[in-house]
């Protein structure tokens, strides 16, 4: 046993079998009253040699090993002592075993890359009396010291537990919400397993519901979030707890079609929500970070928000579907020129293939004549409710059209500058347009808890919402922007719109769409995904033939 893996034994037994590349697995066994704190479990490490530069492969390796070796030995200051962050990973280790009651731990180093080092954790989890094993893949980075010069591991949180986010934390016991049988609109159940992208809708089900359904905790372990809003999220059950039933206005048919059409891209969002009622009929999502991005994303929605400028401007009635507007190939407002996608210009054309083309300077060549930079936000507020204080029955994100000037104040015409969206606000916003009234979206009925929904201040001029739903079925069809997307939806009653938003340092635009069929609307975005019908037009278009 070489200096980098020793262990003294005093009220446990730490084992560590080299292999001959100087590998191998990292095992901590409990003392036999079952305690596990490893109080007296030591592991010595050579120094680790000072240098600059990048670290090299075998330093990373000896590092890597060292540290393993005293994390799986229950040496919090040893294991600590190795990383850039000495207090996080000293607490983070300690936790592992007092607060996260792992009783065993079997550490099993992977083939490195560089200086990245996977590894296998094959634990058991031990709280009063009961058992359960824990297996999970994670890795660590080793990296240079700034101050010290030596190799270390590169402390993120993730090392402990890969689904750990920054300052998340594992933790063991019986949680304070009992935990949830959630069902769709037709009494189906709805299942993480069943519906990965549910599982941060779920989590906050139980814990806004857990109680209130009647159900009874368990024993789990969970990861404790950073912000008090947040749900816990459980990762294993030591002890069954009774579920209360809640029943949710989701869709399972519907959901599973979103499930399968966002996962045909990278970083993909959608929604779909039922005009006549708001009810939320599916939320997906498919992405690396499994932020819920569908809910509570916040990005410029691009020109999918030309919806709401139309209708600012068909109520001021600077605009009508029907009569000619100017679409040059751009304009300038206050020194920043706009342009349309590749120069193009329309002649003579109506305001309705403007919006079907998606010409931008249609819409910022008439910002003089509103002559109001707040016009445009009260539009988004106090018709569609975006900004309004949404209560969905879980955490939502419920826009934002902030006041601005100068080209700035432009630029929020086409979607870009200071708007912030996602795909339940857009999704909300195309249904406005569909019935001329916002109905605040949600995933429980208010009925259920009494709770107060958002209401716009007033809906759609009269004639305005039918002049919108036309200029969106004209942009599905013929030499509209969302032709090809909603080409593959059955039937005459659809429309859409399509966008795509410059992001500052990204290589392509986000790619947005949105369309209704009959009396479901869908909104989806994809992260750098290009033009909003290259990639969130087909999710779109996938979960309206599903509706």
């Amino acid at each position: 046993m070489n200096g980098a893996a020793k262990g003294a034994i005093i009220g446990g037994v730490f084992l560590a079998m080299v292999g001959g590349a100087g590998y191998g697995a990292y095992t901590l066994v409990a003392d036999e009253s079952g305690g596990g704190n490893g109080g007296g479990v030591e592991a010595k490490t050579a120094p680790a040699p000072k240098g600059n530069g990048p670290v090299g492969e075998k330093d990373a390796v000896a590092t890597a090993k060292a540290f393993l070796a005293a994390w799986a030995a229950g040496d919090d200051g040893t294991a600590a002592e190795l990383t850039n962050n000495t207090q996080a990973a000293r607490t983070a280790v300690a936790d592992y075993k007092a607060k996260a009651y792992v009783s065993k731990a079997v550490i099993t180093p992977g083939t490195p890359n560089g200086t990245t080092v996977p590894f296998k954790v094959e634990a058991e989890v031990t709280y009063e009396g009961t058992t359960k094993p824990l297996v999970y893949d994670s890795q660590l980075t080793v990296v240079r010291g700034v101050s010290t010069g030596k190799p270390l591991v590169d402390w993120q949180e993730s090392v402990i537990h890969p689904q750990l986010q920054k300052d998340e934390k594992l933790r063991a016991g019986t949680p304070a919400s009992p935990p949830v049988k959630a069902v769709d609109r037709d009494g189906k159940e709805l299942t993480a397993e069943l519906y990965p992208s549910l599982r941060p809708v779920l989590e906050q089900l139980r814990k806004t519901y857990g109680e209130k359904a009647g159900g009874t905790p368990g024993v789990e372990l969970w990861i404790e979030p950073t912000a008090a809003d947040a749900p816990k999220r459980s990762l294993l059950t030591l002890v069954e707890g009774k579920p209360g039933k809640i029943e949710t206005v989701l869709d399972a048919d519907v959901q599973a079609a979103a499930e399968k059409a966002v996962a045909a891209y990278p970083e993909a969002s959608v929604v779909a929500v039922k005009p006549s009622t708001g009810d939320i009929l599916a939320v997906a999502n498919h992405r690396r970070d499994g932020f819920d991005a569908a809910l509570r994303g916040r990005r410029a929605p691009g020109s999918t928000m030309k919806i709401v400028t139309a209708a600012m401007l068909l109520e001021k009635g600077l605009v009508a579907a029907d009569k000619p507007a100017e679409c040059l190939p751009s304009v300038s407002w206050e020194g920043k020129p706009f342009r349309n996608l590749g120069g193009f210009s329309l002649q003579g054309q109506p305001f309705s293939t403007s919006f079907a083309r998606s010409c931008n300077t249609a819409f910022i060549g008439l910002i003089n004549e509103v002559g109001d930079n707040g016009a445009l936000p009260r539009e988004a507020k106090e018709v569609f409710g975006i900004g309004l204080d949404w209560k969905a029955g879980v955490v939502t994100e419920d826009g934002s059209v902030p006041v601005t000037s100068g080209p700035a104040a432009a630029a929020e015409y086409i979607g870009q500058g200071a708007i912030q969206m996602n795909p339940l606000n857009l999704a909300s916003i195309t249904a406005t347009a569909r019935t001329g009234v916002f109905r605040q979206p949600v995933v429980v009925k208010a009925s259920v808890d009494g709770r107060t929904l958002a209401t716009a201040s007033r809906p759609l001029q009269p004639g305005v919402s039918a002049q919108l739903v036309r200029m969106m079925k004209r942009t599905a069809t013929g030499d509209g922007t969302a032709a090809g997307a909603m080409s593959a939806v059955g039937g005459s009653d659809k429309g859409a719109k399509t966008g795509s938003a410059e992001v500052d340092g990204a290589g392509s635009p986000d790619s947005w769409f949105t369309g209704f069929s009959g009396d479901v609307a869908a909104a989806a975005m994809v992260e750098a995904g290009g033009h909003g019908a290259d990639a969130a037009g087909p999710i779109v278009a996938r979960v309206l033939n599903a509706s």
